[in-house]
C-alpha cells in the first residue's frame, strides 16, 4: 500500500504521517515513510534551487519540474521493493504538489507519466490564514496569495482523482488523525472500535 499526504506548507502532514504511521505499527502493519524532495543529490539540489531569489521565475519554475519528477523516479524502484516485502510506504508528497506548485500543468504532467500512482492521497486542507501563521515565512512561496492559489489548485484536484481524499485540516492534531484513520482503515480491515 502506498499513501500519500498532500496539502500546503503548515498544514500537518509531518505530524499525520508520524500518527499514521505508529497507528498503523500498532494494528501490525510494517510501514516505512518517505519524503519529496529525498534527501538524495538530486532532493538537496531541489533545496538548493528553491532558495534562490529567482525560484519563482517561469525557467526556473520548468527546471524544479525536471529536477522533482527525477527525484519522485529515483524513489520508485525502493517504494516498489517495500510494497513487494509488504511494507506500507507513507510519503509526504507525491507527483500531486509538483501539478500544483509546478507550470505548466500538461507539462508536468508528461514529466511524471511513469511515478506511481498512490493507492491513496489523504488532502490535508487548512485555512491559508494559518498555513501563513505556521510557516517560517523564510520561504517566498509562504504567502498568502501564493497559497491561495495552490489551495485551489489541490482541490481542483481532488475534484479529478477518485484516490484523492479530503481532510480538514483545520481542527486539532488528534481529530485529524482520527478523520485519516477512518479513511485509512477500510483499506486495511481494521476494526472500527480501533480508530480511536
Amino acid at each position: 500500500m502506498y499513501i500519500v499526504l498532500e496539502g500546503i506548507d503548515g498544514s500537518g502532514k509531518s505530524t499525520q504521517i508520524k500518527l499514521l504511521k505508529e497507528w498503523l505499527e500498532n494494528n501490525g502493519f510494517n510501514v516505512e515513510t518517505i519524503t519529496e524532495p529525498t534527501d538524495m543529490e538530486i532532493g538537496r539540489l531541489i533545496r538548493e534551487y528553491l532558495a534562490r531569489s529567482d525560484a519563482d521565475s517561469e525557467s526556473m519554475q520548468r527546471i524544479l519540474g525536471l529536477l522533482f519528477a527525477a527525484d519522485r523516479l529515483m524513489q520508485m524502484d525502493k517504494i516498489e521493493s517495500l510494497e513487494k516485502e509488504n511494507t506500507v510506504v507513507i510519503s509526504d508528497r507525491s507527483f500531486y504538489s509538483s501539478f500544483v506548485y509546478q507550470e505548466p500543468l500538461e507539462w508536468v504532467k508528461e514529466l511524471n507519466k511513469y511515478a506511481k500512482v498512490p493507492d491513496l492521497v489523504l488532502l490535508l486542507d487548512l485555512d491559508v490564514k494559518k498555513s501563513v501563521d505556521r510557516c517560517d515565512k523564510k520561504d517566498k512561496f509562504e504567502n498568502e496569495a501564493f497559497l491561495t492559489e495552490v489551495k485551489q489548485k489541490y482541490l481542483d484536484l481532488a475534484e479529478s482523482y477518485d484516490n484523492i481524499k479530503i481532510i480538514d485540516a483545520n481542527n486539532g492534531p488528534n481529530k485529524v488523525s482520527s478523520d485519516i484513520k477512518k479513511e485509512v482503515a477500510p483499506l486495511f480491515d481494521i476494526c472500527k472500535d480501533c480508530i480511536l
